[in-house]
């Protein structure tokens, strides 16, 4: 499965949020051009995210954002966006990424099966650490993308 249509539509999206952001960033401060990120940037990147931000597509939208955060920073082009990030207290699409999946999990405990057990083994690097099974088919999510559940399981049991 690929992301790439959705993620295609969803650039689109932000393109026209950065030329709206472009347009009125003469006209605002700083602190209403950060809130007009969050309503209109902030909620088109984070609907649907733990789907596709594992997508190697989703490097698109990463460029936008970094893009966008310039324009309402008013930095060069070619600018770090890591020090911006810090400065809007924005966070960017990765840890968006990793803090959406981490929610999905706690929200989501019973749809996992936990296992405690004291033996050393190779899916385990300590004592009682906690281990979580998939149970079969009770999710529709869960079957159909076992991959990124596995990488939730890793992320939230760490």
């Amino acid at each position: 499965m690929t992301w790439k249509c959705h993620i295609g539509e969803l650039t689109s999206r932000l393109n026209k949020a950065c030329y709206a952001i472009r347009s009125i960033k003469l006209l605002m401060f700083l602190d209403v051009l950060r809130s007009t990120y969050f309503s209109y940037v902030q909620s088109i990147v984070s609907h649907g995210i733990i789907f596709w931000g594992n997508s190697s597509h989703s490097e698109e939208i990463f460029k936008i954002q970094k893009r966008i955060i310039r324009i309402i920073m008013n930095s060069s082009k070619n600018a770090s966006c890591q020090q911006l990030f810090k400065e809007l207290n924005i966070l960017p699409i990765q840890s968006q990424y990793i803090i959406s999946i981490i929610l999905f999990v706690i929200k989501n405990k019973d749809q996992f099966l936990s296992l405690n057990h004291k033996y050393i083994t190779r899916q385990t690097w300590q004592y009682t650490k906690r281990v979580f099974i998939i149970q079969e088919l009770r999710s529709t999510i869960i079957y159909q993308q076992p991959l990124k559940m596995y990488l939730v399981i890793r992320i939230y049991s760490d």
